[in-house]
C-alpha cells in the first residue's frame, strides 16, 4: 500500500465511510477506489483520471484535495503531454497513368456539367413557352364565355358579399408550454436540476478543450439504486457533440468539467472553470 492511498483509507476508516458508501457519494467504481488505496494506478483510464479521481477521493473524505495533490504530487502520475503536431509530408502518388485518367476524368466532369447546364436551359425554356401559349388559349376561351353568358341573361348578377353570420371563427393556436431547467441543491458534491414540462432529458455534451471522460446513466425506478449506465468514455478534440435521449431522471460525471460544455433540454447548465470531477442529476418533476 502506498503512503497516499494509505493517508487516504485512515481519513475514511476515521469518518466511518465504507467503500461501498464513497463508490455512490463519489460515483467512482470500488474498484478504482481500492486501486487509489493500494497504489495500483494501472487499472486507471489513464494517468490524467488518476488524479480527477484521487482529487474526488480525498474532498469526499474530508481532506483538502489541492493540498493532498501538491504534498504527493511525486508519488501521482504526471498528466497526458500535450501532443506535438508533425508536419504533414505531401505524398506525390501515381505516374503517368495515373495523370492521364486524371485528366480523362476530368474532361468527362466538364462535359457532362455542361450538357446538364444546357438541359436545364432547354427545360426552363420549353416549359415557359407552353404556359404562355395555354395562357393565351384560356384567356381567349374565357372571353369568349363571358360575352355569351352577358348576352344571354339580363339578370343581375348575384351579390358576391359573403354573409357576415357564416364567417367562420379561426381555431386558437395552442401555445406551447416552456420546458424549465433550475438548480434545485447541491448535496454530498452533486449539482441536482429539475425539468419542468418535458417527458424525457435531453442531455448534449460538446467538447471545449483538449478531452473530457464522462459517464452518462439512467436514474428510473426500475434500474435499482445504482442506476443504468448508458454510455462511458472520452471525448476529445475534433470529435462532435454527443447528445442522449433519456425516458427517466439522468445522471452525468465529468472527468474534467471545464473541457467540455453541457446543454439539458436546450438550457446550458454550469460546469465551471475548473479541471475538476463534477456529478450531476437532472429531475423530471410536473409542474
Amino acid at each position: 500500500m502506498s503512503e497516499l492511498g494509505e493517508m487516504l483509507r485512515k481519513a475514511r476508516l476515521d469518518r466511518g465511510i465504507s467503500l461501498d458508501t464513497l463508490q455512490e457519494t463519489t460515483k467512482i467504481r470500488k474498484r478504482y477506489l481500492e486501486a487509489i488505496e493500494e497504489g495500483h494506478y494501472k487499472v486507471m483510464p489513464g494517468s490524467f483520471y488518476v488524479r480527477a479521481f484521487i482529487k474526488s477521493y480525498a474532498e469526499a473524505v474530508g481532506l483538502d484535495p489541492n493540498e493532498v495533490m501538491r504534498h504527493y504530487k511525486n508519488a501521482i502520475p504526471a498528466g497526458p503531454a500535450e501532443p506535438k503536431a508533425e508536419p504533414r509530408r505531401l505524398k506525390r502518388s501515381g505516374g503517368k497513368n495515373s495523370d492521364r485518367w486524371s485528366k480523362w476524368a476530368t474532361g468527362i466532369m466538364l462535359w457532362s456539367f455542361l450538357l446538364l447546364i444546357i438541359g436545364i436551359i432547354y427545360y426552363f425554356i420549353s416549359n415557359n413557352y407552353k404556359d404562355n401559349s395555354d395562357n393565351n388559349v384560356s384567356s381567349e376561351q374565357g372571353q369568349h364565355l363571358t360575352d355569351k353568358a352577358l348576352s344571354e341573361t339580363a339578370s343581375p348578377l348575384p351579390s358576391l358579399t359573403p354573409d357576415a353570420s357564416h364567417t367562420p371563427t379561426p381555431t386558437p393556436t395552442p401555445t406551447p408550454t416552456p420546458q424549465v431547467v433550475k438548480l434545485t441543491k447541491s448535496e454530498r458534491g452533486v449539482d441536482i436540476y429539475t425539468i419542468q414540462n418535458a417527458e424525457k432529458v435531453t442531455l448534449q455534451l460538446a467538447v471545449t478543450g483538449d478531452e473530457c471522460w464522462y459517464e452518462v446513466d439512467r436514474m428510473g425506478p426500475e434500474d435499482g439504486p445504482d442506476g443504468k449506465r448508458i454510455e462511458m468514455g472520452i471525448i476529445r478534440t475534433g470529435s462532435g457533440p454527443k447528445t442522449w435521449e433519456i425516458d427517466a431522471n439522468a445522471f452525468l460525471i465529468l472527468g474534467k468539467a471545464n473541457a467540455v460544455s453541457v446543454t439539458v433540454n436546450g438550457t446550458p447548465v454550469p460546469v465551471g472553470d475548473l479541471p475538476n470531477v463534477k456529478h450531476f442529476r437532472f429531475e423530471l418533476v410536473k409542474a
